[in-house]
């Protein structure tokens, strides 16, 4: 096998930092003067800094989907998604997850395993995106949601997330990946 360890990849040193903007975990806006590894500059490298984040692929024992549709305002429409959320100071991922999924959509339970880790935009984001599969997930309770959070759990088939996945009515890239990479490996295409 081929040795695809990209970390040890060029010698990038940071000359300088400035954060630009800091409004809460949201929007934290840094730039930072780098040299690169032949000696040449780039002063103004920008960089999003993030918390990580978690999305899981919840299946009930029935064989149905646990998807949520909300709002998302910077495409302005409301879409079908997995579960996510933010992984909170000091806690592990699969925690963050189970905690999510409670939260959203009052299921819970389970086998539970991560799938994959993504970066939304590694050119300009510095968090990464842990993706869960939860299989037998069942309701366990109400949805405890944030102020501002409007979410609607929706039970889907198979049949209906293919249809979103192949009609391109799920744009979310860090939830298209973990679901078709689910599809394939159960050849559900």
């Amino acid at each position: 096998m081929k040795d695809f360890d990209i970390s040890k990849e060029g010698n990038y040193k940071v000359l300088s930092s400035e954060y630009l903007l800091r409004e809460g975990p949201w929007m934290t806006v840094r730039r930072d003067c780098v040299e690169l590894p032949d000696g040449r500059r780039n002063p103004a490298y920008y960089v999003l800094e993030y918390p990580d984040w978690v999305n899981v692929i919840a299946i009930t024992k029935d064989g149905l989907f646990v998807m949520e549709k909300q709002y998302r305002h910077g495409l302005g429409i409301s879409e079908y998604e997995l579960c996510a959320g933010v992984i909170e100071e000091g806690e592990e991922p699969l925690a963050a997850a189970q905690r999510e999924l409670m939260e959203e959509t009052g299921y819970g339970g389970g086998e539970w395993r991560e799938m994959m880790t993504l970066c939304a935009n590694p050119s300009s984001q510095n968090n990464l995106s842990h993706c869960f599969l939860a299989i037998g997930v069942e309701k366990m309770g109400d949805q405890h949601l944030d102020p501002t959070e409007a979410i609607e759990p929706v039970l889907m088939s198979v049949d209906d997330v293919r249809e979103l996945l192949q009609g391109g009515y799920c744009k979310q890239a860090l939830m298209t990946a973990p679901l078709w990479r689910y599809f394939a490996e159960n050849h559900l295409i």
